[in-house]
């Protein structure tokens, strides 16, 4: 039920042809792949293997989005000042990507 409601919320939330566009890049086969054959995996019955694919899925798939994410929690009031820490940025700075998510 979570992964229908996932791919609808996506769906609904960027755009069916952004959505479709988003899944099918080709730098992005190997996540939806693994999401894809982690839903079936839960579908037939094993959820432990499936659930790991799907994560593994989700991770590769938006991988993108984790410099946003991080800007995102350096501007939050109480937390955000441990993301601003010069060995946390010097850290994270290593993981920002140049590439588009959508």
């Amino acid at each position: 039920m979570g992964n229908i409601l996932f791919l609808s919320g996506l769906g609904l939330t960027i755009g069916l042809k952004s959505t479709m566009q988003f899944f099918t890049k080709p730098k992005n086969y190997k996540g939806t792949i693994s999401f894809g054959a982690g839903f079936f995996l839960v579908l037939i019955g094993w959820p432990f293997f499936g659930m790991l694919l799907e994560a593994y899925g989700f991770i590769v798939l938006f991988s993108g989005f984790w410099p946003t994410l991080v800007v995102f929690l350096q501007r939050i009031p109480i937390i955000g000042w441990i993301f601003q820490q010069p060995f946390v940025t010097s850290f994270l700075d290593r993981y920002r990507g140049k590439r588009v998510p959508v």
